[in-house]
């Protein structure tokens, strides 16, 4: 039978780096952390580096081998799942040998846990501890899983010289096999949207069907933005006999790393259409799995398989942390961005980390440094950005491009360049320089910075972990960037693990800031700006499913808004500031009616 998780927070995927090795260092608390698999370079450094300090035998995987890719993964999660469960181990001995290591354990436990009283009643009783201790840690304890995060859309085709290489070589499906073959009982997080090509492959794999037991050893998590893409993904997947066991819900903007905006559709009318119908999706993709299975001659289950329905992207404190367990049922919220200033639970190096530290509003800003074409949170003032204009006023912008990971548009090369390369940018310029005399000297100026804004995200976004643990970084210099959401401004200190944890459930308080916001009303205030900038920046003719985005966008952020006045008269919650969270939405539901969506003749 499965254990009951420990907390009700989560740690999500966030860059490259930053959760690289999170399980090693918080997975025998019961947290559980999601690690990026898509730089198999940064993930075979990071098995040198861990294999070194706990002194276990390292053979480096290099280019050279044929599935190099899929096998620096698989031995880097199998590393990680064997580092785990030693620390896990001792960290039970630990708490059945000292009451204060147990003490202080069970102090970062929620306080509503039934485990956490459990214990309490074994300190209590005083009578054989020691053995009953054991006996209760082995039967009520488990680590913190350990997943994974494929971005679904960075599926790059590779070659060898010119052959392009079968599919499954691709770079999201190598990293698919990667996990499937390595020891884990974990699951991989889906995000960016839908990959068809790659969703088939699962098929490939057994531990992604159920075993006699109705058990996967190997799960599927979507990250979705609202309801119906969860049902058109959860759906498919079972067209293949697959289930999905988790329905990971983010914030559209008010997310760190790349924001994929809704139509409008607020955070809290989301969660609201999944607790209402839960069932019809579980009921849904059970048929349809069911059906699939029997015609495979799989075994199948009578009864849909556990799903759990999770949220993340800008929780800020422990009111709305249980505001969100307890108003929409979700088994699991995710904090993010506020983990980066725990050095014991995430990878960032100590400039990086400073700079988080000091960061305003103004300093997080939603840009388009992504080559993906896709906004992307981010910070202002990193060693990135300083470096990337230093090279652009020396005549010299883009990316040696190392990596190629986002190596995608194929306007220029069938193999692929990065937007964010040197090669791809000297095209870029050059055809702009040709076409120099024909604009006006604004219209250049913004062509030439839409140009060479892109940032090198492969290297940008693994460097912390070199800087932080001492590795030899080669090549071009591209710094650090970091990728946290708009909450990130009001946090402004250095935290351990066990004040984090604490503020998360409400028995200390790790905010000094006073002006933030409660986080609907941060996404709704992002969801207008974000409204007002699409029509304000609209260029050419307006056209008739132009006109009808804008016009459900306005209609949807609206009625989010009546919801959230509806919502905020009758909650048991945030008491103190309902007055003022009401009059931001009717301030707020102002300046959305009096945006005016432009007519043809008007442009």
């Amino acid at each position: 039978m499965a254990k009951i998780p420990l907390h009700t927070f989560h740690i999500p995927v966030m860059g490259l780096a930053y959760t690289i090795d999170s399980p090693i260092r918080v997975a025998q608390y019961g947290i559980s952390s999601v690690i990026s698999i898509a730089d198999d370079d940064l993930i075979e450094k990071m098995r040198n580096f861990y294999s070194t300090k706990f002194n276990l035998p390292y053979e480096e995987i290099t280019q050279k081998f044929q599935d190099y890719r899929a096998e620096r993964i698989t031995s880097y999660l199998n590393l990680v799942d064997k580092i785990v469960k030693q620390k896990f181990e001792g960290f039970k001995t630990e708490l059945a040998e000292s009451k204060t290591a147990l003490e202080n354990f069970m102090s970062m436990l929620p306080n509503t846990s039934d485990i956490k009283k459990g214990f309490q009643n074994l300190l209590d009783d005083g009578i054989s501890f020691k053995e009953n201790i054991l006996n209760y840690i082995e039967s009520h304890l488990s680590a913190g899983a350990i997943d994974v995060n494929i971005m679904t859309k960075l599926d790059k085709d590779n070659f060898v010289k010119n052959e392009q290489l079968p599919i499954e070589f691709n770079d999201a499906h190598a990293a698919l096999r990667g996990f499937a073959n390595s020891n884990l009982e974990s699951s991989v997080v889906l995000s960016a949207g839908m990959n068809p090509r790659l969703y088939s492959y699962f098929e490939n794999f057994p531990d992604f069907f159920p075993n006699q037991k109705n058990e996967l050893k190997k799960k599927i998590i979507l990250k979705v933005s609202d309801f119906r893409s969860a049902m058109i993904q959860g759906n498919f997947l079972a067209k293949k006999g697959l289930w999905v066991s988790e329905y990971r819900i983010e914030s559209g903007l008010n997310c760190g790393g790349h924001a994929f905006a809704t139509d409008g559709l607020l955070l809290g009318t989301i969660l609201e259409e999944f607790k209402q119908k839960k069932e019809q999706l579980l009921q849904s993709s059970h048929e349809l799995m069911v059906k699939v299975l029997q015609q495979k001659n799989l075994i199948f289950p009578d009864q849909p398989l556990a799903v759990k329905i999770t949220v993340q992207g800008g929780v800020g404190t422990a009111e709305e942390h249980e505001f969100l367990l307890n108003t929409y049922n979700v088994d699991s919220v995710g904090w993010g961005s506020p983990f980066l200033l725990v050095p014991e639970a995430t990878s960032v190096d100590v400039n990086t980390r400073k700079l988080l530290i000091n960061a305003k509003e103004k300093d997080l800003y939603l840009s388009h440094i992504s080559p993906l074409g896709v906004p992307f949170n981010t910070l202002r003032g990193t060693t990135n950005e300083i470096l990337k204009q230093k090279r652009i006023q020396e005549n010299k912008a883009g990316s040696s491009c190392p990596k190629k990971f986002l190596a995608l548009s194929k306007e220029y090369d069938p193999h692929g360049i990065c937007t964010a390369s040197k090669k791809y940018q000297d095209i870029k310029l050059q055809e702009l320089n040709n076409s120099k005399e024909t604009l006006s000297l604004t219209a250049f100026e913004n062509a030439k910075f839409k140009i060479t804004e892109k940032s090198c995200l492969c290297v940008g976004l693994a460097n912390a972990s070199y800087l932080e643990n001492d590795i030899k970084i080669k090549g071009q210099a591209q710094g650090v960037v970091i990728c946290p959401g708009p909450n990130m401004a009001y946090f402004d200190q250095e935290v351990s693990l066990s004040d984090m944890v604490g503020h998360i459930y409400g028995n200390t308080s790790v905010l000094r800031a006073n002006n933030r916001p409660n986080l609907f009303v941060k996404e709704l205030k992002m969801y207008i700006d974000y409204f007002q900038n699409e029509i304000e920046t609209v260029s050419g003719e307006i056209t008739a499913n132009q006109l009808k985005k804008w016009n459900s966008f306005k209609a949807n952020l609206l009625d989010g808004i009546e919801y959230y006045q509806d919502l905020f008269s009758t909650s048991f919650y945030f008491k103190s500031d309902v007055e003022k969270i009401k009059n931001q939405f009717d301030s707020y539901k102002a300046e959305l009616i009096a945006i005016k969506i432009p007519q043809p003749e008007m442009v």
